[in-house]
């Protein structure tokens, strides 16, 4: 028999009872669905006693919300359900809670969290006339049997917009003061109120489904019952809720170890040694506490921010086409009225006016000019696009001529109608002076992001802000453009714009999942706490699946200290990260079954720890083993240039001519790629197989949420994410944990405590490329070169490139030049240009061919950074040098002028300069 009370009327509680269960032996598998029964015996209609359209349907353990959800107890929970014998109730009980008890519940589960579910053994003895009952024999002693009890978390039913919970739950032996630490419960149901008046309390359902000899001592099967119990809860809108519950019970043969305790109820221990648990659901037609609906959430946001209105139609179909054509006759022109001014000037004779033979002339010397040098063909080509565009579009021809008769007459028509346009095309010139054609952009947004965290890195705050302020100058309708520009503005603490862009990014595009939870992160950094709870909400309604924005929703809760929905938004997100890693496990095993595809990244395990502050799941690291061998055909460690960079990588075209020119710069590399390898010290190359005991990188919500609050530099946040992430690793901070505390240390130039954690990064994961390029970038700011080099070396040697690779070169490459090692420089900044091209990548390769007399190769690779970037001073001072070496006084002049304009700031390089020209004897137009 089980039993439990709940408040129905005010704070007066109502017992509700099951019995009549049905003990099943082993090998009885249930059937699912079947039918939940009424609690009301002796109904003679057949299926009388099942409860219309209301099923037990179970699920999947993973989903439940009780106890034995894990992995691992699986096969437990298969064999104690099918094989093993149990007993089955597969009733529902139903009880109406009026607005007051509604409250009490409610303050009861916020209290003290846990229900006390109490199940007990009750002889069934049949009464006859004129003898009284064992049951009444019973009640004189006072005594029940086998007294167990199940705590049920009722937390989750203080959930926004949660009605149900289902679970299993362990059966401990019943001890009063456990009870009451736990549920703060003074009595026991059955004990102190079923026996007072002969059970009078508990009506007509108390029965027992036991054997008759229950006060006998049990026997090795009666000691092995176990029960499992199922609950309901309906309500109404208005009245208040109504309560059903439905009972099962199932046993284990298997005893699980528990703690050698003094128990004084030996019966009920009896309860653990078996692994007894409670199979228990409750629903609730309406929940405890309203959720705000997705359509409330967006129409807040709108009022927050509106959305911007639609940009205007751009013209297309014919109309398009010949504004094209328009465009490309003005082009024309344009280029042809430059020519005649080439051959004839600009000056006009008598007035302005030219008699017709001249004009005539003149006609005929352009045509042949322009003919002689292959411009007409080019006006030809020029042109030939736009006419094709006319064709398709407003003449809908887009396939061949039946017959030479119908080509030769559209050529007509199409004929007459090009001029037309061409001469009101050349009106329009005429009528309006010329427009200024803007000139050709040399870099792409992309590149334009990699400049603008290059500069970011070096501590040039300014440059970088014009590069993010340039990417919003060229399409200010992406959104990702005003997310990186309030990154930025994060960084520099600047709250207030970091507000305005991640508020424009979101009126873009009020779907945007990262937009919201920026703009939710800016209001808790500005103390704007219920703006910033209906973004996160938001968020999650936009996405459930997103892990990222359950973990934020909680780390937010908990700054508002609301402790039940920061363990419903820890719990949500780790139940989607437990079976993203699952589905990803069992993809990994089944490539790796069927022999194809193999990959060189291992697959994740998974387990689960509990974090104690806040009881709430939490992914602990399980092993990855990443494969770092990777060898040429003669078994050496090869270098791979090519490997993708998580952070920015730039694909360009293979006619672009930063590719072509890498390619005429670095023959050595395609041709022997072991050279670079044996340059970089070899003593520093991997193991092909990690060793046993290293740490892997480790999967939890926190650490996935770190790396997303790290790129956007919202530190406040990430110090919360840090703290859970070290309360989830049981057995210690992870090496990923302290690379992040070692990046903040360094963002706020505290690097005593930064070498502190690399040193407890290394130790754990000696193998970790980040962890050798955080200390190289320590060293690097720190003044120790030597040591950054020797840690950077290590970085690039190993197979799998650190995240943020790029930067590891740039410093490798300018430690070189300062140690005059110009061959590997010149290779270092070859492979950070083959990686991610930008200014300053090429003009290390020019410093680095210039010092080795290559001026050639010098003078290719800085007009290559000065095309990315003209506003850089040591790229025209290098420029200057080269000329000057090359003998143009020209070049050399204009180059010296731009880097004094833009104040060159390296003295040793301009007193370089200077010395350079006093030896040509030109260069410096100022002598």
């Amino acid at each position: 028999m089980v039993c439990l009370q709940v408040p129905t009327v005010g704070e007066k509680e109502y017992p509700l009872a099951f019995k009549n269960g049905i003990l099943k032996l082993g090998g009885e598998k249930e059937p699912i669905p079947r039918p939940k029964k009424w609690p009301i015996s002796n109904i003679l209609a057949p299926g009388a006693q099942n409860i219309p359209d209301s099923f037990i349907v179970g699920g999947p353990y993973e989903e439940e919300d009780g106890e034995l959800n894990k992995t691992e107890d699986r096969e437990f929970r298969i064999q104690a359900e099918s094989i093993k014998k149990r007993i089955v109730w597969d009733l529902e009980r139903r009880c109406y809670l009026d607005p007051p008890a509604v409250l009490s519940l409610q303050k009861r589960i916020a209290e003290c969290r846990y229900w006390p579910v109490e199940i007990t053994r009750v002889p069934v003895v049949t009464s006859t006339k004129g003898k009284s009952s064992k049951l009444d024999k019973g009640d004189d002693d006072g005594q029940i049997f086998f007294h167990g009890v199940a705590y049920v978390n009722m937390v989750p039913l203080l959930y926004p917009g949660v009605k149900r919970i289902r679970g299993a739950y362990r059966v401990f032996a019943y001890q009063d003061s456990e009870v009451f630490g736990k549920t703060k419960c003074l009595f026991s149901i059955l004990r102190d109120l079923g026996h007072q008046a002969n059970l009078n309390k508990l009506g007509p359902v108390i029965a027992a489904a036991s054997s008759p000899h229950s006060k006998a001592m049990p026997s090795r099967n009666q000691k092995e019952d176990k029960m499992t119990k199922e609950k309901d809860i309906c309500g109404t809108q208005k009245l208040g809720n109504v309560m059903s519950t439905t009972l099962k019970s199932q046993v284990s043969e298997t005893a699980i170890e528990t703690e050698a305790t003094v128990c004084q109820n030996l019966e009920g221990q009896q309860y653990v040694d078996a692994g007894t648990f409670l199979v228990m659901e409750i629903e609730l037609a309406k929940a405890l506490v309203p959720k705000r609906l997705p359509e409330e959430l967006a129409s807040r946001v709108k009022e927050m921010i509106p959305p911007r209105p639609q940009l205007p139609r751009r013209s297309a179909g014919a109309k398009k086409a010949v504004e094209d054509y328009h465009n490309q006759i003005t082009s024309i022109a344009g280029a042809i009225l430059d020519e005649y001014h080439e051959l004839f000037g600009k000056q006009m004779v008598d007035g302005g006016v030219i008699d017709h033979h001249t004009l005539e002339e003149q006609k005929c010397q352009l045509n042949y000019e322009l003919n002689s040098s292959g411009k007409y063909f080019a006006f030809k080509e020029q042109l030939k696009h736009a006419v094709v565009k006319i064709v398709r579009e407003k003449y809908l021809r887009t396939t061949a001529f039946n017959n030479l008769e119908q080509l030769q007459a559209f050529l007509s028509e199409l004929y007459v109608y090009l001029v037309d346009q061409m001469h009101v095309a050349l009106n329009q010139i005429l009528s309006q002076e010329s427009t200024v054609v803007a000139s050709p952009t040399f870099t792409s947004c992309e590149q334009l992001r990699l400049f603008a965290h290059e500069a970011e890195v070096n501590e040039d705050y300014a440059l970088a802000s014009v590069y993010y302020q340039e990417r919003l100058a060229r399409d200010r309708q992406i959104v990702q453009h005003w997310l990186d520009y309030g990154a930025f503005c994060l960084l520099m603490e600047e709250n207030i714009k970091a507000q305005e862009c991640f508020r424009e990014a979101l009126s873009l595009n009020p779907s945007h999942l990262h937009s919201l939870l920026l703009c939710g992160i800016i209001a808790v950094m500005m103390e704007h706490y219920e703006e910033a709870e209906i973004f996160f909400e938001d968020a999650t309604c936009l996405e459930p699946s997103s892990i990222l924005s359950w973990t934020l929703l909680g780390l937010f809760y908990e700054i508002q200290e609301n402790d039940i929905r920061v363990e419903m938004a820890f719990h949500e997100a780790n139940k989607l990260l437990k079976a993203r890693l699952a589905k990803e496990k069992n993809i990994a095993e089944a490539a790796e079954g069927g022999g194809k595809n193999q990959s060189k990244w291992g697959h994740w395990g998974c387990s689960r720890g509990r974090s104690g502050m806040l009881r709430v799941e939490s992914g602990a690291s399980t092993g990855a083993a990443v494969c770092l061998s990777d060898e040429a055909p003669d078994g050496s460690p090869k270098v791979q240039p090519d490997s993708v960079e998580p952070v920015v990588t730039i694909q360009l075209p293979e006619d672009d001519p930063a590719v072509k020119l890498t390619k005429k710069l670095s023959p050595t590399l395609s041709k022997n790629k072991e050279t670079s390898q044996k340059a970089l010290d070899p003593s520093h190359a991997v193991a092909p197989v990690p060793l046993p005991g290293l740490s892997q990188p480790s999967h939890t919500i926190f650490m996935e949420t770190i790396h997303f609050l790290m790129e956007v530099n919202a530190l406040q946040f990430v110090h919360r994410a840090l703290a859970h992430e070290l309360l989830c690793q049981q057995e210690g901070p992870s090496c990923e944990y302290y690379l992040v505390l070692a990046q903040t240390h360094l963002l706020k130039k505290d690097f005593s405590k930064a070498e502190e954690c690399l040193r407890e990064a290394i130790q754990i994961d000696y193998l970790n490329p980040n962890a050798w390029a955080q200390k190289g970038h320590l060293c690097y700011l720190s003044g120790n070169l030597s040591e950054a080099k020797e840690c950077y070396e290590r970085t690039i040697s190993f197979v799998t490139d650190a995240s943020e690779i790029h930067f590891v070169y740039l410093r490798l490459g300018s430690i070189y030049l300062k140690e005059k090692e110009y061959d590997k420089a010149k290779r270092t900044y070859m492979l950070a240009c083959k990686k991610s091209s930008s200014c300053l990548t090429w003009l290390g390769v020019g410093i680095a061919c210039y010092r080795l007399k290559e001026l050639a190769e010098a003078e290719d690779a800085l007009s290559e950074a000065n095309a990315l970037n003209n506003n850089n001073a040591e790229v025209w001072a290098y420029l200057a040098l080269v000329c000057m070496q090359g003998g143009r006084q020209l070049e050399a002049e204009q180059s010296y002028k731009y880097a004094m304009k833009l104040e060159l700031k390296n003295e040793e390089l301009l007193q370089e300069i200077h010395e350079v020209q006093r030896m040509v004897g030109f260069g410096n137009p100022s002598f």
